[in-house]
């Protein structure tokens, strides 16, 4: 149980008191109590809004209510002070005792403390990346690459049994547009001049090897050989060959998937006609006409055409959506419903990790998850694209790659870690600039670094202390850390309730955000050794002091590398 957490159940036992008493009614509805820390240290540690929460539901005022709970939870051992502020919050200080044996803690538990139990093991499928298996990653796909696999690591740490899943869309007019490509580089493999790549073909030169497989393999049998006969062959050539190269970039940000979808079996497995014939038992599915799009100029021609259409707008979209085109083929839509439908069998609960520029299909995918699982929960979490920068200036495209940066060459430049973090240290849906020249810079102005470094000083810290202080005791004496240096076990120890907050909001990035907050603590409580010898880390002349203070940067350390673990980072051992 967390520090948080036990705390919790200290004022739920102050509540069960006053029920008991008689002054609180037993049938009290407690949802929305929480404790956690004050906004301002100087507060106290802790803070409730029970008072706050509870009072009406109550009959009574909130300072009244607290005026009650607070007098309980200071007789608690571990607390020192329970104080009325405002309108009716509670906020606690507890005793260093509470601080030194939760550093304990976070040294005893280790790789584990920050795990939870929350998600009591259930089943969540995360989907991300999900790019067309048209060519190899570029860095329009890796922010949601690092945002869902951090988020699917986050779940797994909250308790939740994760599947990691790619969605390959090899079943739409992108695919066929691949295999003529492919079929234009197989011809130049066989030694035709093919000239400039036609308008509307793939011209990268990752199609090259591609090429000259099906050359090997069909020789020149479909040089002149109408399209009908070599398309389906090429395409699944060039999809196959498309997949081995996404999951070896993805493979170079330490992205692996459990399942990789396939559009096209979905469709031959016949799952949109289940997901309709499941909606029309329902009422939900009829034959008609949309409306005239409001976007159409007045004096344009409009003919209404009979489609089959789903009653989304029951769900909060804002239109009905067809999913059959008129010539019964199944609309994007239609067949991402019945994609959907495949996977909640198998889930609990879904999230969806997509491109911004697909905000617009938000509310009618939600509405068919509602309707064909009867509400089960779903997330979408859009991605904002990322503008890549060398030293403040536009990044130039790669006539290589086709029209784009790889994410294997950026990898290759500055590191998987530098990626990974970089792509948290924003919100996923605000815009974000990526500066190769800032990303590797060795300032406090980069987190990256800033993080890394911290990480790096207390690593160091355990090499030195062997060699200068040989006669450090065998157990530490926390009772010598002062209320400074506990105020950072205080920080280290909010870190079981960011893992819970974060999982449950499905933001990866608070993570990151609280490492480097608490990676800005740690170096300003080294740099107060600059100054004033005695606040060094390591003292010399005080083995018994330096045990200690190396207890606290070890429990720091553990903290900082947990919440990398999470991120899919590796903790520096030392700074180049």
């Amino acid at each position: 149980m967390t520090l948080y957490a036990r705390f919790a159940a200290h004022v739920d036992a102050a509540l069960d008191a006053l029920v008991t008493g008689g002054q609180l009614p037993a049938d009290l509805d407690r949802k929305g109590v929480s404790v956690e820390p004050p906004r301002d240290p100087s507060h106290g540690d802790l803070a409730t809004n029970a008072a706050m929460v509870l009072a009406k539901r109550a009959g009574t005022n909130p300072r009244a209510l607290a005026g009650l709970i607070a007098p309980k939870l200071e007789a608690l051992a571990e607390v020192s002070a329970a104080e009325i502020a405002g309108p009716g919050f509670i906020n606690l200080r507890l005793s260093s005792d509470v601080w030194q044996e939760e550093l304990g803690t976070i040294l005893a538990e280790g790789e584990g403390y920050g795990r939870s139990d929350m998600g009591q093991g259930q089943r969540v499928n995360v989907e991300y990346v999900s790019a067309n298996p048209t060519g190899p990653m570029h860095m329009g796909h890796c922010r949601g690459a690092v945002v869902g696999d951090a988020l699917a690591s986050l779940l797994e740490h909250a308790g939740y049994a994760v599947t990691r899943e790619y969605y390959v869309n090899d079943a739409g007019g992108q695919v066929d547009v691949l295999a003529r490509s492919a079929h234009l580089r197989y011809r130049e493999a066989l030694g035709e001049d093919i000239g400039e790549i036609p308008e509307g073909l793939y011209p990268g030169d990752y199609l090259k090897p591609v090429g000259k497989a099906l050359a090997k393999e069909h020789g020149d049998r479909f040089v002149a050989a109408p399209e009908s006969e070599w398309l389906v062959p090429f395409r699944e050539a060039a999809v196959a060959a498309m997949l081995v190269m996404i999951k070896a970039d993805l493979a170079l940000l330490g992205i692996h998937h459990d399942i990789f979808a396939s559009e096209a079996e979905v469709q031959a497995a016949g799952k949109p006609d289940a997901a309709v014939e499941a909606l029309r038992a329902r009422g939900l599915i009829y034959e008609g006409a949309l409306e005239r799009p409001k976007s159409l100029d007045p004096h344009d021609e409009w003919e209404p055409v009979e489609l089959t259409l789903f009653k989304s707008t029951q769900f909060g979209d804002d239109q009905d959506r067809p999913v059959k085109k008129s010539d019964g083929s199944w609309t994007y839509f239609g067949a991402d419903m019945a994609y959907h439908f495949q996977k909640a069998q198998n889930a609990d609960q879904l999230i969806d990790i997509w491109g911004a520029d697909h905000a617009g299909t938000v509310k009618r995918i939600k509405a068919a998850v509602a309707a064909l699982t009867d509400g089960k929960p779903f997330d979408v979490k859009l991605v904002q694209m990322v503008r890549l920068l060398r030293a403040g200036e536009p990044v130039k495209m790669s006539k290589r790659a086709g029209n784009f940066v790889t994410l294997a060459d950026v990898v290759r430049e500055v590191g998987r870690d530098v990626v990974r973090f970089t792509m948290l240290t924003r919100k996923s849906d605000a815009q974000m600039d990526f500066d190769f020249a800032k990303v590797v810079e060795a300032s406090k102005d980069n987190p990256v670094f800033y993080v890394q470094y911290a990480h790096a000083r207390i690593r160091s810290l355990h090499r030195k202390v062997a060699s200068e202080v040989p006669d450090l005791p065998e157990a530490a004496d926390l009772s010598l850390l002062d209320d400074d240096e506990l105020a950072l076990v205080k920080l280290a120890a909010q870190f079981p309730r960011i893992v819970e907050s974060a999982a449950d909001a499905h933001e990866p990035h608070r993570v990151a955000f609280y490492l480097h907050d608490l990676a800005a603590a740690f170096h300003a409580q080294w740099n107060k050794g600059n100054d004033d010898p005695a606040r060094r880390f390591l003292v010399a002349q005080n083995p018994a002091l330096t045990r200690a203070r190396l207890e606290l940067a070890a429990g720091i350390g553990q903290i900082i590398r947990n919440g990398l673990s999470i991120m899919g980072v590796a903790a520096a051992e030392e700074m180049a």
